[in-house]
């Protein structure tokens, strides 16, 4: 136990022998029952079988004592679970309790073990709620360092744990006199304390701490008529309340850390509290406490600052008016890891959507925030005798400082000092700006799994004019149609009066419609055009587009009808595979040694969440008993489900469309490109291994789509370079002739093979070794491995490393 049993004050030898009389008498009378009840412990509360009902009609003094037995027994045993309710029970009633059957009892306690249950402590905390000032007024020491404990403890069960800190912060407050309750805004956490020393006298205003008290009392995300009513009386009855709720909010927006379980559900009530108001400050102020409810911690993505209030709050911002729910919630989309607030945001999305009458993707995309820059991507402010412009750069926001027309290198020192809020304010613009650009090329490319068409106006203002959006969408290739059946491709070009679409031959395509261009619809002659035309401008897209692989339907897949074998039985590097898989938008549960963690199902939606695809994998046993770390896995099944009002319906592959297909084998193909052992260039290096035929087999074995897509990236880029008259390409490799040897680099893997011997030769490249090389995408880190390899080994007798010059010579 904690420090608090120091501050226990000594009990008399009377006091002693007055509380433990009857002790033995009494337990030997509830033994039995405990006995008896033993199978009911993991199956439901003692309290509730029928043995326990004699316990109804004992004398009262008879109750007192067994409920003090059974506290000794849940301070002193290992008994796993029951006794809670036990000690409740028998402690129910008008008992006369003192001053020392609180203290004997924390003395049990304090000698005793701490479970998870928290049965030791119900007894001393339900007799300290009933003594009065005077009683408690020399504990109030011990019931503090006791208390604070307990709100920093993580170890025992929310129920009980809250419980027993409502009763003692209740004691303890009738100790000292205390208005606001201790058990709102504790020292579990930094937030409550903050509160507490900022707006101490709004907190203790008549009716305020009742309102929090009500607020805290809500259980469920939703708030039944009852508490509502209640609520609602609070606020009236309360004249600072209001004030109140929205003070802690604000402070809660700007705290942007996580909070105790204790303050999430205060918060909670608080939200609701807060949308009692229909008026725009408080959407305002509600859709940045749903943000920073939502956030998380960078290191622990899944667990969100403030859980309960994001369920809560998510839920309340889709029935407002206005921009700001919709921006919010279509951000959080995006960005929120946890499955049940994701869940609900998408759930908000899709009700919102219905409201105003637009689909989820239309949802998403018209709360794309433009963070006020203008269409170029620009906002510009005066600070001091500065200006500042946060500008978008490619697809990064950056802060710059100029005086007059000479710009700065970095940010004025003075400026630091004398202008410290508006600096934070214009970083936090920055990091924002951040947050939505990357938020936004996830989901414009999530609309190449769509069947979507823009009318020629709302795509040049969402596409092309908006300062966030267009960063991607200038780069991009569209279609354009009259009619919807015959459609013509190109890039967005501005003419002065106005965009248009410039097709290969440089006119504009004319159409009213506009869809997204995918090599899924495409004749081969044309891909290979637009291939040739997105590298002979320079244009960088934003994701492989132009050399997107195409993934159809195979005559293995149609014979198994409900499931894709094309990406089974690879074995991958499983850390790297799950980062993969989040970062690219899959929800996959973690697998370990554990119950139902040796297999995990990851699942995307697709088709603007109407289909669903799942990539089974398992894990694969380390072979140590000792090593309980996952370091691999295996991959399965490719599985289809359709959406059916709430469920989803496993489908035919047949039946899914060819874009959802295309999509999501193409992020199965990543998944293995790239966490595959295979590509791993020191595997050869490790001599026996149960892998080792596999590695051998996929490192020069048939190329997948995405490598030979990256086959044809090398025919049109390699005659660009310098190294052109050394390399050759062929069916799987880049043969590359060097001063020393000659060599083979696998399209697929990147594995190096020395020539005439093939011997396996192991380079790990630096980053950014193609140089100033333009490549028409940025998204297959194996395209430049590749190229930065053949420049290395085209000019061998250079390499001054000496683990690449051992091999070379050997």
């Amino acid at each position: 136990m904690g420090d608090w049993t120091r501050l226990l004050p000594a009990l008399s030898a009377a006091d002693r022998r007055q509380v433990e009389a009857g002790i033995a008498e009494a337990d030997a009378q509830v033994r039995p029952l405990l006995r008896t009840t033993t199978t009911y412990f993991w199956a439901s509360s003692v309290t509730r079988t029928p043995e326990w009902a004699a316990t109804e009609s004992w004398p009262g003094e008879l109750r007192r004592r067994a409920a003090l037995a059974v506290h000794l027994e849940a301070a002193a045993s290992s008994r796993p679970s029951g006794l809670n309710d036990v000690v409740r029970s028998l402690a129910a009633g008008e008992h006369d309790w003192t001053r020392a059957d609180l203290v004997w009892c924390l003395e049990a306690a304090g000698r005793g073990w701490s479970y998870q249950d928290g049965a030791h402590l119900e007894l001393p905390a339900m007799i300290a709620a009933r003594l009065t000032p005077a009683e408690l007024a020399d504990l109030a020491p011990v019931l503090s360092a006791l208390f604070d404990e307990l709100v920093a403890d993580h170890f025992t069960a929310a129920g009980p744990r809250r419980r027993i800190v409502t009763l003692i912060g209740e004691a303890l407050d009738r100790a000292t006199g205390r208005r606001v309750p201790s058990w709102l805004l504790h020292n579990g956490d930094e937030f409550g304390p903050l509160v507490r020393a900022g707006l101490g006298d709004v907190l203790a205003a008549p009716g305020v701490p009742e309102l929090l008290a009500h607020c805290a009392s809500l259980d469920k995300p939703a708030a039944p008529a009852t508490w509502l009513r209640v609520l609602d009386q609070h606020l009236t009855t309360a004249t600072a309340g209001k004030k109140a709720v929205r003070a802690i909010l604000e402070a809660f927006a700007a705290h942007r850390d996580s909070v105790h379980d204790d303050s999430d559900r205060l918060l909670r009530g608080l939200v609701w509290a807060l949308s009692r108001g229909s008026d725009e400050a408080s959407s305002d102020l509600l859709a940045r406490v749903t943000a920073a409810a939502s956030a998380a911690p960078r290191q622990a993505s899944g667990f969100p600052h403030a859980q309960r209030t994001a369920i809560a709050a998510v839920q309340l911002l889709a029935e407002r008016d206005g921009e700001a729910p919709v921006r919010t919630l279509a951000r959080l989309a995006v960005t929120v890891k946890n499955k049940a607030v994701r869940s609900r945001v998408q759930s908000a999305l899709a009700r919102l959507g219905a409201l105003r009458g637009w689909s989820l993707s239309e949802v998403m995309e018209l709360a794309v925030d433009d963070h006020g820059l203008d269409s170029a991507g620009n906002r510009r402010a005066r600070v001091g005798p500065y200006e500042a412009t946060v500008r978008v750069v490619g697809e990064k926001a950056r802060l710059t400082f100029a005086r007059g027309d000479v710009a700065l290198k970095g940010v004025p020192a003075a400026l630091k000092e004398t202008h410290a809020d508006e600096l934070r304010q214009l970083r936090e613009l920055v990091k924002g700006i951040n947050a939505t650009l990357t938020a936004e090329r996830q989901r414009v490319e999530a609309l190449l799994s769509e069947e979507r068409t823009w009318a020629y106006a709302d795509w040049v203002s969402r596409f092309l004019d908006h300062p966030i959006t267009g960063t991607y969408g200038r780069r991009l290739l569209w279609e354009t149609s009259t009619d919807g059946c015959g459609w013509s491709a190109g890039l967005p070009r501005d003419d002065g009066d106005g965009w248009t679409i410039a097709g290969l031959d440089g006119r504009p395509a004319r159409g009213d419609r506009v869809r997204l261009w995918h090599p899924i619809r495409a004749g081969v002659d044309e891909i290979l055009a637009w291939r040739e035309r997105v590298l002979a401008t320079g244009v960088t897209q934003p994701f492989k587009q132009a050399f997107r692989e195409v993934y159809l339907l195979t005559p293995a897949e149609e014979r198994t009808s409900s499931y894709s074998n094309r990406f089974a039985a690879h074995i991958l590097r499983y850390r790297q595979a799950n980062a993969l898989m989040r970062a690219r938008g899959w929800q996959a549960g973690y697998l370990g040694t554990w119950d139902g963690g040796y297999d995990s199902e990851a699942t995307k939606l697709f088709g603007g969440g109407a289909w669903r695809a799942s990539f089974h994998h398992q894990l694969v046993d380390a072979g140590d008993p000792r090593d309980y770390d996952v370091h691999y896995c295996s991959t399965d099944q490719v599985r289809f489900a359709r959406q059916d009002g709430a469920t989803w319906q496993p489908a035919p592959l047949a039946d899914v469309p060819p874009l959802v297909f295309t999509e999501a084998m193409r992020d199965v193909d990543l998944f293995v490109g790239v966490t595959s052992i295979a590509t791993d260039p020191q595997w050869a290096d490790r001599g026996e291994d149960r892998f080792r035929d596999y590695w051998h087999s996929t490192v020069v074995g048939a190329l997948t789509p995405s490598a030979e897509v990256r086959r044809d990236a090398l025919a049109r880029l390699l005659p660009r370079m310098a190294i052109a008259g050394r390399v050759t390409l062929a069916d799987r490799y880049l043969h590359v002739r060097g001063n020393l040897r000659g060599y083979r680099i696998h399209l697929g893997s990147g594995n190096i093979m020395m020539e005439p011997n093939d011997a396996y030769l192991c380079i790990v490249p630096a980053r950014g070794g193609t140089g100033r090389l333009h490549l028409p995408f940025e998204d297959d880190p194996m395209l430049s491995t590749i190229l930065s390899k053949a420049i290395m080994l085209a000019a061998d007798d250079t390499i001054t490393d000496p683990t690449v010059l051992r091999q070379l010579v050997s």
